[in-house]
Order: C-alpha cells, then sequence, then structure tokens
C-alpha cells in the first residue's frame, strides 16, 4: 500500500512539474547511510541533476576528495585546506602569484606546484594548449562554488577525469559524428554526470555546440576561424 503510495506521489509530482522534489528526497534518504554509498550516489549524478544544496558535497564524494564515511570530513577537509594554504603561500614566497593573480591561473600554478611538473618558464607553460583544459574547468567551478578550497579540489578532480578520457576521444568523436546526422540536441546536467565518471556526457556537449554554432561555422572559410568560433561561442552567439 506504501508502495502504491509513492508511486501515484512521483508520478503526480512529475505530471505537475515537481519532479526534482521527489529526486531530492531519494538524495537525501542515501545521504543517511553510513557508511555512504558511493555507487548509488553515482547511479543518482546519471540519472537525475543532483539539487544545488548538496552538489559540492556529492561532487567531494564522487571525486573523491573526502572518504564515504562522513565523520572523518572534517578532518579531511581540515588538512585539504592546509594543503592549500601551504601551496598558496609558497607560491606567493616565490612571487609567482599576488592579490591580482586570477584564481583560475593561480589554481593551474598550485597544481603544477603540487604534482612537481611547475617548469622555469612558466608563463610560457601556463599558456600551453596542454593546461587550457584546467584554466577552463577552474573558471567554471568558480563560478558555481564560493569556497576556494573546495574549488581547487574539485578542480582537480574534473581535470584527473577528463584526463581518463583522452584515450576515448576517437571513439568520441565518431559518436558526434553520428549523432549529428540526427540533430539530437538535448543538453543533460554535464558536471554531475563528468563527475560520476561519465564521459558520454562530452559528445552531447560538442554535439550542443555545433549545432548551435551552426551559422557561424557554415561563414567560416578557414580551419583557423572555425577553431575561433568554437573557443568563443558567447561571443559569435551575440553577433
Amino acid at each position: 500500500m506504501a508502495g502504491d503510495e509513492r508511486n501515484f506521489r512521483s508520478s503526480y509530482y512529475e505530471k505537475v512539474g515537481f519532479r526534482s522534489v521527489e529526486e531530492k528526497k531519494s538524495l537525501e534518504i542515501l545521504l543517511k547511510d553510513k557508511p555512504l554509498d558511493k555507487i548509488k550516489l553515482k547511479q543518482f549524478s546519471l540519472r537525475f541533476t543532483v539539487p544545488g544544496i548538496y552538489r559540492s558535497f556529492i561532487w567531494k564524494i564522487l571525486l573523491e576528495i573526502v572518504p564515504i564515511h562522513v565523520t572523518s570530513h572534517t578532518f579531511v577537509m581540515q588538512q585539504r585546506e592546509h594543503e592549500y594554504k601551504d601551496l598558496h603561500r609558497a607560491l606567493q614566497v616565490i612571487g609567482l602569484i599576488n592579490d591580482d593573480t586570477p584564481k583560475p591561473q593561480m589554481y593551474l600554478l598550485m597544481w603544477l606546484l603540487e604534482t612537481g611538473k611547475l617548469r622555469f618558464d612558466w608563463h610560457a607553460q601556463i599558456e600551453s594548449d596542454a593546461y587550457h583544459n584546467f584554466l577552463c574547468i577552474a573558471k567554471t567551478v568558480l563560478e558555481m562554488l564560493d569556497n576556494d578550497v573546495e574549488a581547487y579540489w574539485i578542480s582537480k578532480g574534473f581535470i584527473r577525469c577528463v584526463s581518463k578520457f583522452q584515450d576515448d576521444v576517437p571513439r568520441l568523436t565518431e559518436s558526434i559524428m553520428s549523432l549529428l546526422e540526427k540533430e539530437d540536441n538535448e543538453l543533460f546536467r554535464i558536471w554531475d554526470k563528468l563527475a560520476s565518471g561519465s564521459c558520454k556526457i562530452l559528445v552531447f556537449v560538442a554535439l550542443v555546440l555545433l549545432i548551435t554554432l551552426r551559422r557561424m561555422l557554415l561563414k567560416c572559410t578557414t580551419a583557423e576561424k572555425i577553431i575561433e568560433s568554437l573557443n568563443n561561442p558567447m561571443g559569435d552567439l551575440v553577433v
């Protein structure tokens, strides 16, 4: 009887546009697990949009920034904050950053220092295509989160996810070409899916971008113009 009532309620919420009410309740039930079930949280994020109030928390779990044992979260995040401050202070001491340094660039320098990849010619290094993804991800994450420490660690988590997908690029490209023929332009909540380990969402992102910029791209006469349009989609849309 209780199951029938819940199914009726779920159906009603979905019909009147309040499906997210049930999704939020389902997530709150999952968050009561001790320890947290990472597989269930991943499945939820792949299927639904994570409510904004829980997004950074879920991302930290899925990106392995904090463990599944909630009682350890305070201690772990304190350690993450100490690491953040140590890296930040080190870059200040050697004169690589100051109060005017853009945060995406600062995060990239911190990450390079942390991973032992920071070079003497760091100006040229961070402007290379190899680190463009990190800057873009950090910029986007900063627009969604207010906490600098969380933003840094989550940016690192996403770049780790993206790095895992490098070998899948040829296959994803084929998927994009296949979907372009169908002109399926539905765009999902990208970051929730990416945090859950789904690289296929990038196919839909590329697809929507190409379809949205279709008119501008068809006017391009050189490869350089095409790349410029793809790198600055909002500028082309304004035009």
